[in-house]
């Protein structure tokens, strides 16, 4: 199924002299561009119909919108990158589209072809090109989907609203990726199995920031959370996933299920196989992760997502104790995988799964 938009630009773009200001230093997720796309879906009127882009703007939701009672809601997050030519990349944007998919399975909402997914992330980044950022810097794409229909039964909306919004942003770490303190959460858990845990809903995140607000209250950046069952195996992080890496070379991460099947996670198993590296996807408890760090044997541990690609782990800290992984430092391997995938990423170097797709 393709969809032809219909393109509407904004009246009052922001003036030019703003926009600069404004990309000089954005930050994460408080700078919007002028445009989105919007697609509607009404079961009574056969599905997805009404494709535009049109200029930034509220939405009007009845007080009873199902997505305000229900949570029925879905999104992704990805990036466009400038290359030197000027031209720019998305990476692996088919990979978000089938993910959106699965999600909106999990949530028994209506599913958006992937077809139309990617098409209205390039028309957003096309029409607000002026929005990319120069350096490390990058355009951060938010498709999301929300239940629209006016009714306060529990069932699935028969109504949605498919839209994408754009953030420029700035490097995520000023002055290289510093390694970050890590929370064992042991109160509260993310998912368990038969749950949502692989689907990435709202509600996955609203449950975790009970768990990141104990995490810096105990002076860390982060939390990671315990399987639901036996609370004894890392599962990932507030919102990434996480490696471990020994010193024989290999590289373990916990297997999917209850963690989301993350975008940068997978690329990285890949780029490590394809250097020769042994990666395992299996558990790995809280206990063997403070052993091998003592004994030496755990090397690096790291955590990755589509917004700071890969920060270094340097201690962890929980009511039973806390260590430190070599000497709280970025490790070689870390920094190696994400120097060849920004690097993907931004087109400087060979791309061998054809993971870009250049948007011009």
């Amino acid at each position: 199924m393709s969809m032809k938009f219909d393109i509407q630009p904004a009246t009052n773009p922001t003036p030019e002299k703003d926009r600069v200001a404004k990309l000089v230093d954005p930050g994460f997720g408080r700078v919007f561009t002028d445009h989105m796309a919007i697609v509607r879906y009404n079961q009574a009127k056969g599905g997805w119909y009404e494709a535009k882009i049109e200029a930034r703007a509220n939405f009007q939701i009845d007080p009873a919108g199902a997505v305000l009672h229900y949570a029925q809601e879905i999104f992704e997050g990805l990036k466009a990158y400038k290359r030197d030519d000027g031209g720019v990349n998305l990476f692996r944007p088919d990979a978000n589209a089938r993910r959106f998919k699965d999600s909106a399975d999990r949530m028994a909402m209506a599913q958006l072809p992937e077809d139309v997914f990617i098409e209205a992330v390039e028309q957003v980044v096309r029409i607000d090109r002026a929005w990319m950022p120069g350096g490390e810097g990058s355009l951060y794409l938010r498709p999301f989907m929300i239940a629209s229909e006016t009714f306060l039964g529990v069932k699935p909306s028969s109504e949605y609203i498919f839209a994408v919004i754009a953030s420029p942003v700035g490097s995520y770490f000023k002055g290289g990726p510093a390694p970050v303190s890590i929370w064992v959460s042991e109160n509260y858990t993310r998912a368990a199995v038969g749950g949502t845990g692989a689907v990435k809903c709202g509600g996955n995140y609203a449950a975790s920031l009970r768990a990141q607000a104990e995490a810096i209250q105990h002076g860390c950046d982060q939390v990671v959370f315990l399987d639901a069952v036996e609370r004894r195996y890392i599962e990932e992080l507030g919102g990434m996933n996480v490696f471990f890496v020994f010193d024989d070379g290999s590289l373990s991460t916990p297997p999917l299920g209850t963690i989301l099947p993350g975008i940068t996670r997978d690329s990285i198993i890949a780029l490590a196989r394809d250097a020769g590296k042994t990666v395992r996807e299996e558990p790995y408890s809280l206990d063997q992760w403070r052993k091998d760090a003592a004994s030496g044997r755990l090397k690096e541990a790291f955590a990755c997502g589509t917004a700071a690609v890969i920060s270094p782990i340097g201690k962890v800290r929980s009511v039973s104790g806390d260590f430190e992984i070599s000497g709280g430092v970025a490790g070689p391997v870390a920094m190696g995988l994400r120097k060849q995938l920004v690097d993907i990423q931004y087109g400087r170097t060979n791309d061998p799964h054809n993971w870009i797709r250049k948007v011009f």
